[in-house]
């Protein structure tokens, strides 16, 4: 893997993902593709002055996207992850899975797990509450991007939106898990953590990670209902797995 410097290196190593997820017809290009946007979206917030700190935003998000990408390598050459991401990972060769299904679950793992500790390690010798100013606006940048996720996946299933309306279960579903509710539970978590003493950060990660795993059954196991609706959705899903990846970076 490349040495990450600078938040472009993050964005091309992403692209490595992206290429090679296309390359070998992998559902896991479905993630990489979204966090480009996102990671492209925080450098243009840097480069006009978006952030109260754009060198410090920088740092965060090399730090967040390392543990991302370093999941990502260790888990194709059979290495230790964690469970949150084990679990996302873990989904990549079963079919009837969706589009949807995949971006939710590396959310999960990334904003309730990986976000909290990047946070928590940014701030180490100032006071973590210094960053939450900031630390909402990326969270503004995450949020601003839903819609166009929901455009992009619109066009992969043309009677998406239609469902949506029509199964208020799926609504419930995918408003547990909006980005607002894991800002907040990623912030309380960073909180915890930048106050958790060095020789129990170890076993504190072990914890959050087991819950946010733990979370994850509620994505790939939604119950009969949502879980019905997403079958029919799999089979309607217009174009190949390549082509679903460059949907979600257009």
């Amino acid at each position: 893997m490349k040495p990450i410097h600078t938040i472009d290196d993050v964005i091309d190593i992403l692209q490595d993902i992206i290429d090679e997820s296309i390359a070998n017809k992998s559902p896991l290009g479905y993630f990489a593709a979204l966090y480009q946007k996102v990671t492209i979206k925080v450098k243009e917030g840097i480069q006009n002055n978006f952030f109260d700190d754009g060198e410090r935003m920088e740092k965060l998000d090399i730090i967040f996207a390392k543990r991302y990408i370093d999941a990502y390598y260790n888990y194709k050459e059979n290495k230790p992850v964690t469970l949150s991401w084990e679990k996302a990972f873990g989904i990549a060769n079963n079919y009837w899975y969706i589009v949807l299904q995949h971006l939710l679950i590396g959310m999960n793992a990334h904003i309730n797990l990986d976000l909290g500790i990047a946070a928590a390690e940014v701030s180490k010798g100032h006071n973590i509450e210094d960053l939450k100013d900031d630390f909402n606006k990326i969270n503004e940048i995450l949020s601003s991007l839903v819609t166009d996720v929901e455009n992009n996946l619109a066009t992969i299933w043309p009677f998406l939106r239609k469902i949506l309306k029509w199964t208020r279960k799926v609504d419930n579903f995918l408003v547990d898990f909006s980005m607002e509710l894991a800002r907040d539970g990623a912030w309380k978590f960073a909180v915890a953590f930048a106050n958790t003493p060095e020789e129990d950060k170890k076993e504190a990660i072990a914890i959050r990670d087991q819950k946010v795993a733990k979370k994850g059954d509620i994505i790939i196991a939604p119950g009969l209902i949502p879980q019905v609706i997403f079958m029919i959705i799999r089979v309607s899903e217009k174009g190949s797995i390549p082509k679903k990846i460059k949907d979600l970076t257009a």
